[in-house]
């Protein structure tokens, strides 16, 4: 799949059930209910972008909200890309231009949780910390014991930021 045909735009609530297809196709990512994934397209649009192909098809996703106490970050909670569109940096792209969007309203630090050994996500997200030369702490944000009774993984928290982005010539 040729990366020139994606368009990266703000979700619609018709894209929730296409996102919850996407995620069900994208493991090791934890599906959501079609119902989420419809409050994730619709009241937290403002935070999410999808890729869409020629055909209008969702092949990518991130989904995202701003923590109520700390609006100047973007948390990440799900990063989908179509296995077809893979190996293109459709996630970099995605998420280098959501927080582009979301730079203008004081967005300047990217949170989420990566499991250890999910190579693709530290991947991902090293490269955009990289590119947005944002210092980057890690922590556990939810561990297997405490939080999860043993059944999960720990969720690490990589906080990155503050960012600040080059400003478009006038």
């Amino acid at each position: 799949m040729d990366s020139d045909i994606f368009t990266l735009r703000k979700p619609e609530a018709t894209d929730g059930f296409a996102l919850h297809k996407l995620v069900e196709r994208c493991s090791p990512l934890d599906p959501n209910s079609v119902y989420c994934n419809l409050l994730h397209c619709s009241h937290f649009a403002e935070t999410g972008i999808a890729a869409v192909n020629a055909d209008g098809e969702v092949v990518g996703f991130i989904s995202g909200y701003r923590p109520p106490e700390r609006q100047d970050t973007l948390f990440v909670w799900q990063v989908a890309v179509d296995a077809r569109c893979r190996g293109q940096k459709l996630g970099q792209r995605m998420l280098l231009a959501l927080t582009e969007r979301l730079a203008p309203v004081g967005v300047q630090y990217i949170e989420t949780t990566i499991t250890p050994g999910n190579v693709a996500s530290e991947t991902l997200f090293a490269r955009v910390f990289a590119a947005l030369s944002a210092p980057v702490e890690r922590s556990v944000l939810f561990s297997r014991e405490e939080h999860f009774d043993g059944q999960h993984d720990d969720e690490m928290l990589y906080r990155a930021g503050p960012f600040k982005l080059a400003k478009p010539n006038s």
